[in-house]
């Protein structure tokens, strides 16, 4: 809102002002009503650009810029004629409508792109939810049932594999539930962050333990620690390590330094993602070429913003010799700190 009132504000200072300069030496041969009429276009701009305040400001501000130097007596703020006062006191009202019907119509617009949007992706919700909460919903039901037949004896081998599945399509219900719930936390900015020095060799090993699997770890023990909120990041890796995997081929974390911050990178040696898509694999329910690990398409999206509110960044980009790389970059806490003590020491 701040943004988008400052171009209003910008753009009716700028019309003024060029309205003025192009209008002010021909005052003598342009008719005042002409004048008021061009004086309308920085009024409409500001509205369209920022909104009713810049709209209104700017109406204001061309009555007195018409008054001042196109009414006579010049160069003063009084009206010589009833004509010119009636003339200023419509072209104020007019200014001041025109502004708010044109302020009305860029906030229905605007709120025809949210709907719009907010109809997309309930699209897409309805759509991927239904797919992702169907298959294992399928196989509760097909396991619980075949296990509750009284007439059938099952081996002790059937019976293990059939809870199984049960727990397996169990897991998948609660990682559909949890991408759901972590998403409507971001959107709605009621994500609790709590940063403190985290070692990322730990968070590592213990997201490496937890999905499992073949994963090359290359994370130095001596990394400095991270200022990071350990259970936001565990959510990330376990995202960012599940698409990888999805992805086929070897999968290696690497933990390093740069500057005043701590990175991993999560590689794999999948198919990759084209550069030009790189961007859009961070948009909810994108699955590209179901590179992004199934489900709902929610992994990429969740895992950006988690590490945003951590003060960090993630990034994509392709693997050498073939694959994608998912970068995250974290403050390292000894920066922080440093910088804190600094900041004492100037104010002392």
């Amino acid at each position: 809102m701040r943004r988008s009132r400052a171009a209003g504000v910008v753009a009716a200072v700028a019309g003024l002002g060029v309205a003025t300069g192009a209008l002010a030496p021909f005052r003598d041969q342009v008719s005042l009503p002409v004048v008021v009429l061009l004086f309308l276009v920085p009024v409409l701009g500001g509205a369209a650009f920022g909104g009713l305040w810049p709209a209104l400001g700017a109406a204001v501000a061309a009555e007195l810029l018409v008054n001042w130097f196109f009414v006579p007596p010049y160069r003063t703020l009084a009206v010589q004629g009833g004509d010119n006062l009636v003339a200023l006191a419509v072209y104020l009202l007019v200014a001041v409508a025109a502004g708010l019907a044109v302020d009305a119509t860029a906030a229905r617009a605007a709120e025809a792109a949210r709907l719009a949007e907010t109809d997309r992706l309930r699209s897409a919700l309805l759509g991927a939810v239904g797919h992702d909460l169907r298959t294992p919903l399928a196989g509760l039901k097909a396991s619980v049932s075949s296990l509750r037949q009284p007439d059938v004896e099952f081996s002790a081998e059937d019976r293990a594999e059939l809870l199984a599945t049960v727990e397996e399509s169990a897991d998948r219900l609660t990682a559909v539930i949890d991408n759901l719930l972590a998403v409507s936390r971001l959107q709605a900015g009621a994500l609790a962050v709590d940063l403190r020095p985290v070692a990322l060799d730990w968070v590592v090993a213990e997201v490496v333990l937890h999905v499992g699997g073949d994963v090359l770890v290359d994370v130095p023990d001596d990394l400095p620690e991270a200022l990071a909120d350990a259970g936001l990041l565990e959510r990330v890796l376990v995202n960012l390590l599940a698409n990888a995997q999805a992805a086929g081929g070897p999968v290696t974390i690497r933990g390093w330094t740069g500057g005043v911050n701590v990175n991993l990178a999560v590689e794999d040696h999948g198919p990759g993602i084209a550069p030009e898509r790189l961007a859009a694999a961070f948009a909810p329910f994108q699955r590209l070429d179901d590179h992004t690990g199934g489900g709902l398409g929610l992994g990429l999206a969740i895992a950006r913003g988690f590490t945003e509110a951590q003060g960090g960044t993630l990034t994509a980009t392709p693997t050498e010799g073939g694959g994608l790389t998912m970068r995250i970059s974290l403050r390292a806490a000894r920066a922080e700190i440093r910088a804190a003590g600094e900041a004492a020491d100037g104010g002392g």
